[in-house]
């Protein structure tokens, strides 16, 4: 299932990184690198595990840790208000 940035959320891309507006509080949060790859990849549909694949092959990391970097920042967008499935 896709991965979807709320109503009131703006994204702006700053170079590699990634911004996003809470419209509503005016609160924002910065996505490094690898994070805006992620949201990326879970916004264009690609699934957890495909996002965490991408993630370990990039950066040379275990698929057991891009997997649970993924399903956090996953967690946390959520927390926030930021995202839904």
């Amino acid at each position: 299932m896709s991965l979807r940035i709320a109503r009131d959320i703006r994204l702006v891309e700053a170079g590699e990184d990634m911004v996003l507006l809470d419209e509503r509080s005016g609160r924002f949060w910065q996505l490094n690198a690898s994070g805006a790859g992620a949201l990326r990849g879970l916004l264009d549909g690609q699934d957890e595990c495909q996002v965490a694949r991408a993630l370990a092959a990039e950066y040379s990391i275990d698929q057991a840790r891009a997997q649970t970097d993924v399903d956090r920042l996953i967690g946390q967008l959520k927390a926030a208000g930021l995202a839904r499935r």
